[in-house]
């Protein structure tokens, strides 16, 4: 008499669960963007802060920092001003945990006979759609402060802003997946995002800072993106060297200047530890 090989019929169930978990991934990453079309309000939100910014600092600043070439305070800012909207909807995303977690939602997903990984990559790819398209909203009013893109320079920019997207959706879920309150979350996320939005230099620009300044700026994670996204936007600009001079977009280690290449090099870097932290942090989560 045979006996059947132990070890076929688990291959061949792990084989099938594979399709499952990308269901699963896919649905929860369309429940996130139901729920981000559903809330009108939230896409305003998304927009407004970045707007307060660069209308509050770009134009109250403009005067006194002055105009080289045509080119002026308010477009310094608006490369930060995408990556802060990217940002702060990435981490809105994933707050979305905690709620799911306060309402038992969470805990009905947990007990679903599927890989956590697929709901964390879920999150992540919802998180960062919404993010993303949140920065092409922001990206559509570069005409009104006479910023001119072209066609390659838009892919580039909305690649760097989903790159970015994703990093900060990963962070917020691992961040999400420990915490329990989300007054909790929302004081960690001013704490930590922040300092990091200053830093990286949203509002000024990163060369001719003190010391202690520029070792901040360097280890700032946002600084390794805010930059390629300045230089992308600066580049289709066509800036006279007094502009160049006066707002420089690389960031420069021990007088060498970084290549946007490398500092994208660094951001996926980042993004990739984020994710495995967001997935091992939601694999112990109860």
């Amino acid at each position: 008499m045979t006996t059947m090989n132990p070890t076929v019929a688990p291959m061949a169930d792990e084989v099938g669960t594979y399709g499952d978990q990308l269901r699963v991934a896919a649905a929860v990453w369309h429940r996130e963007l139901l729920r981000y079309r559903r809330t009108k309000t939230r896409i305003l939100t998304g927009l407004v802060q970045p707007l307060l910014f660069l209308l509050v600092f770009g134009f109250g600043l403009n005067d006194l920092i002055g105009i080289n070439g045509g080119f002026d305070f308010k477009k310094f800012m608006f490369p930060g001003v995408i990556g802060m909207s990217v940002v702060s909807t990435a981490i809105f995303s994933a707050i979305s945990i905690v709620w799911d977690r306060e309402f038992g939602f969470l805990r009905e997903m947990l007990v679903a006979p599927v890989q956590r990984s697929a709901i964390v990559w879920g999150k992540i790819a919802g998180g960062a759609t919404i993010a993303t398209l949140q920065g092409c909203l922001m990206l559509a009013l570069a005409p009104l402060i006479d910023i001119r893109l072209t066609v390659v320079a838009v892919v580039e920019v909305v690649a760097i802003a989903a790159l970015m997207a994703v990093a900060l959706t990963a962070f917020g879920v691992f961040v999400g997946s420990r915490l329990r309150r989300i007054e909790g979350f929302q004081i960690v996320m001013q704490v930590a995002l922040l300092p990091m939005l200053f830093l990286a230099g949203l509002m000024f620009p990163l060369g001719n800072l003190p010391s202690w300044l520029t070792v901040l700026t360097r280890l700032d994670p946002l600084t390794y993106v805010i930059a390629p996204l300045r230089d992308v936007i600066f580049d289709a600009q066509h800036m006279p060297p007094a502009a160049i001079a006066r707002f420089p977009a690389a960031i420069t280690i021990f007088g060498h200047r970084l290549s946007n290449s490398t500092d994208l090099a660094v951001v996926s870097f980042f993004t990739v530890l984020f994710i495995v932290l967001a997935v091992r942090g939601f694999s112990r989560t109860e």
